[in-house]
């Protein structure tokens, strides 16, 4: 393969974004919505494949001397994200095409911009353009969250802006404190200098620092649980499988390539990680509505991800590889589905509904092995997911691996409690005779009697039932995806491959 070819997977995105911008047709919008995740989800499978052979492609752009050009470069890891977040993607524009919220100006656009940045923040070799693809990602969500979502988005939409203008501030200047130490933003050749000197372990703990706040780490946290669900239901289910998501890469790829085993600060992880797990399971009882619930779980499972870098094992960024595939599919799932009971029911509140259990089967079905999955119960991938990481923790010879350990049971058993009171207020309970749906001008709005015709409509759990499927299937077909995952942390623990590839030598 062409390494050259790399580049399509964001030339394509943004050509796309541009031309919904010059062609204002609905049909032909929708159909780059669609076309260009499924485009990325195509590519990333042939770079799976394609990597079982070549560990890693690299392409500068410019042709300019290794080293010093913009490196692009992709391996097993980069090609696993590129796969499941395009298919996240493209089921969330299903969504938005299904409820009209496509037609809001412009979002066509700015979706497929943010995933131009997306793709770039996978691809891209260089701390530097890592920090413009991310700015590439988050620009348009500013807008995105003023257009979409309930009537309180233009006050968290500011605070959404300031919180990551502030986070984007301390990652580049992080950038800039990494060339003070380094001499270089290559990660590569960051990598290859092997020796990491105080300096550069301080101005990577700066950069890391900025990751685990765009991923939603506790106790950096509070920005995301705030603002994502007073989004919609599919720009919030967009959103989590996007963005957490690309910090969590970043730290995986940059904390492997510059120390390769725990930094002498990796306490600090093992603590963040303890920290996320409990903070977000025990403060989701305090809300009320249910999409506020899963934004806690959403930072939860954040926690549970970042296991693999705290630990620093094969096992352990295997397990942890694998259980950010199963959070992207399952919160996608259930945001989506409780996004349809919103776009029927005209609200989320506990308070607002009951008795969906008995009145909305097909719905009901969905939302059970979803919360299994959250749970970590079977036939979901939560199982795997979670026991992956309890038998990756327990084999590492690391401090803290106890504590991890601990901290994932006592998570668990508190999550289910926390799941489990927002089924009681939702799905379980009598059953509703009139139904309050939000204003989404004031927050509320007179009472409605409920009818018999007032049902989710079959085409607004198709994307829900997607991802849950998804997420049954990698239960059974777990085999097919873990040796991905093994493939992908041996590749991140041997930098070797990575360093040929990239500057032409080790």
């Amino acid at each position: 393969m062409n390494p050259a070819l790399l580049l399509l997977i964001i030339a394509v995105p943004l050509f796309a974004s541009a031309m919904t911008v010059l062609i204002r047709v609905r049909v032909f919008e929708r159909a780059l919505l669609l076309a260009v995740p499924v485009f990325v989800f195509v590519f990333g499978i042939v770079l799976l494949v394609y990597h079982q052979q070549v560990p890693v492609i690299a392409h500068s752009v410019g042709g300019y001397e290794d080293g010093l050009a913009i490196p692009f470069v992709s391996d097993t890891f980069t090609a696993l994200m590129l796969t499941v977040t395009s298919l996240a993607a493209f089921v969330c524009c299903l969504f938005l095409i299904t409820t009209g919220e496509d037609q809001y100006r412009f979002v066509p656009s700015l979706v497929l911009m943010m995933l131009s940045g997306v793709y770039g923040a996978f691809l891209t070799g260089d701390l530097f353009n890592l920090f413009v693809f991310i700015e590439v990602m988050v620009l348009p969500s500013y807008a995105l969250i003023a257009v979409t979502g309930t009537w309180r988005r233009l006050g968290v939409g500011r605070m959404f802006v300031i919180v990551n203008l502030l986070i984007s501030t301390i990652l580049v200047i992080g950038v800039g404190f990494v060339y003070g130490a380094a001499g270089t933003v290559n990660i590569a050749s960051i990598a290859a200098i092997g020796h990491v000197s105080p300096q550069l372990s301080l101005a990577v703990g700066f950069v890391l620092v900025a990751f685990l706040g765009k991923a939603g780490a506790a106790p950096m946290h509070g920005w995301l649980i705030r603002s994502y669900p007073n989004t919609s239901a599919g720009m919030m289910a967009l959103f989590s499988a996007l963005h957490t998501k690309v910090g969590l890469y970043a730290v995986y790829r940059v904390y492997t390539a510059v120390f390769g085993q725990p930094a002498p600060w990796a306490w600090v992880l093992v603590a963040l990680v303890v920290l996320t797990i409990l903070l977000s399971v025990i403060s989701a009882f305090g809300e009320h509505r249910a999409r506020n619930v899963l934004a806690f779980t959403m930072s939860n499972g954040v926690g549970h991800i970042l296991i693999g870098v705290a630990l620093m094992t094969a096992a352990a960024l295997s397990a942890g590889m694998y259980y950010l595939i199963h959070h992207i599919i399952t919160m996608a799932g259930l945001l989506l589905v409780l996004g349809a009971v919103e776009q029927t029911y005209g609200t989320g509140a506990f308070k607002k509904l009951s008795g969906l259990a008995r009145r909305e089967k097909p719905a009901t079905v969905l939302m059970v092995l979803g919360l299994f999955s959250i749970i970590g119960l079977p036939p979901t991938s939560g199982l795997w997911g979670k026991v992956g990481l309890i038998l990756a923790s327990a084999s590492a010879d690391r401090p803290g691996s106890g504590i991890i350990i601990t901290a994932i049971v006592i998570g668990s058993v508190i999550g289910l409690m926390a799941l489990q009171r927002m089924w009681s207020n939702t799905f379980w309970g009598k059953d509703m005779t009139i139904y309050h749906p939000d204003s989404k001008q004031t927050g509320r709005a007179p009472a409605t009697e409920l009818t018999d015709d007032v049902r989710i409509p079959n085409r607004l759990l198709v994307p829900g039932a997607i991802m849950i499927a998804v997420s049954v299937f990698l239960f059974f077909g777990a085999e097919l995806v873990i040796p991905f995952t093994q493939r992908a942390a041996e590749g991140l623990l041997n930098i070797t491959p990575y360093l040929e590839a990239v500057l032409g030598h080790v």
